[in-house]
């Protein structure tokens, strides 16, 4: 796999799954939506972490820095 994601995006994929945890972990958000918005911030973990968007090969999304 290609990277794809720049070091902006990855940050801001943690900052928005720390988010998430922190409202899940204080109860404000509760019940199906909690479930899947985890899962939803456990995928932008993961995705951050491997520099690699699926998403981004359809629609052609590049943010990682081009190397000189």
């Amino acid at each position: 796999m290609k990277k794809n994601m720049g070091d902006l995006d990855r940050g801001i994929r943690i900052v928005i799954a720390i988010a998430i945890a922190v409202l899940y972990f204080t109860k404000t958000i509760e019940g199906t939506l909690a479930y899947i918005l985890m899962a939803f911030s456990a995928i932008l973990v993961l995705t951050s972490f491997i520099s690699f968007c699926p998403l981004y090969l359809p629609l052609g999304i590049n943010t990682c820095k081009a190397k000189k």
